[in-house]
Parts: C-alpha cells; sequence; structure tokens
C-alpha cells in the first residue's frame, strides 16, 4: 500500500475480530513508531505494549473513551521519558505524537485497525494509566493506541478544504 492510500483511508476503527495481532506485526508498528522525529533526536518515547486480556479489559475503568480496548488483542500505551525529552515540560508531547501517527500508518499499511485514545493532559486518564501499568514518576504518559484486525470496513474520505489553507500570512 502507498502512503498516501494509508494516510486517506486511516480511519478510528473501534471494532475488531478476535485474531491476534502477530508479534511481527507489533515490532514492524513499534519500529515505525522509532522512526518519527523527535527534538534533538532525544528519543524519548517509550511504549507500553499490553495483551493482557485482564489489563485491556481493565482499561475502560481508567479511560471513559477507550471501551473498545476491552475487546481488542493489543493496545500500546505511547509515553515520555522526561529526564531524556528536550525541555521535559515542552516537546515530549510533539515527539509521542510524532510516533503515534507513525504507529496508525504503520498499522493502516498492515490492514490493521487503530484507534488513538487521548491521554495526556487529563489528570485522571493520566494517574490511572500511571497506577494501572506502574510507570515510574519520570514517564509521561501520552495517547493509547488500541490495535486489531478491523471487523468493519475502511473507508476514504476527503477532508481537502482549501478555505483553511492562508499563504503568506493570515490573509
Amino acid at each position: 500500500m502507498d502512503v498516501f492510500e494509508a494516510i486517506h483511508t486511516r480511519r478510528s476503527i473501534r471494532k475488531y475480530t478476535d485474531e491476534p495481532v502477530s508479534d511481527e506485526d507489533l515490532q514492524r508498528i513499534l519500529a515505525a513508531a522509532m522512526a518519527a522525529p523527535t527534538a534533538r533526536n532525544t528519543q524519548c518515547w517509550r511504549f507500553v505494549a499490553i495483551n493482557d486480556r485482564a489489563l485491556l479489559e481493565a482499561i475502560p475503568a481508567v479511560h471513559p473513551y477507550a471501551g473498545m480496548a476491552a475487546r481488542a488483542p493489543l493496545a500500546v500505551l505511547v509515553c515520555a521519558d522526561a529526564r531524556v525529552a528536550f525541555q521535559p515540560d515542552g516537546y515530549w508531547v510533539e515527539d509521542a505524537s510524532a510516533a503515534i501517527q507513525n504507529m496508525l500508518l504503520a498499522a493502516r499499511a498492515l490492514n490493521l485497525g487503530t484507534v488513538w485514545c487521548g491521554v495526556h493532559p487529563v489528570p485522571e486518564r493520566v494517574a490511572g494509566m500511571r497506577k494501572l501499568f506502574r510507570l515510574p514518576e519520570e514517564i509521561r504518559p501520552l495517547g493509547l493506541v488500541v490495535i486489531g484486525h478491523p471487523a468493519q470496513p475502511f473507508s476514504r474520505e476527503d477532508r481537502y478544504d482549501p478555505e483553511k489553507i492562508h499563504y503568506n500570512g493570515w490573509t
């Protein structure tokens, strides 16, 4: 699948089959995540791969919009290590977000469905994920990517809107 097809057909997929995601596919998705840029090349992202059924089923109790995780075969909590991030209170969000976008596109290229569930900056979600996955204080959770073989179709939607583009200033 070419990159433009992956970009334009990537959608939030919330229904999955029972088929597990292979270790090879997970490794390819995480390798794509680690190919994302980071400020000053700190590579501050960290990942918690979750395939334990009890943990997946516990996620909705700490994240009200992640109910699909309870039925998914896999989720990845994307975090950043504040000890190595460039400006710990600044660019870690961008760094981890770029990793998530790469994960979403890599999964789509593998014909896997994903949904990005935001964790940061909602204090209750951050605290819930921190407790559920025993994160050390310096590890900051940004988002949860739920992954599985889709039980719903991918679709293409054209969102291009020239009215949202301004050249050389706001005109």
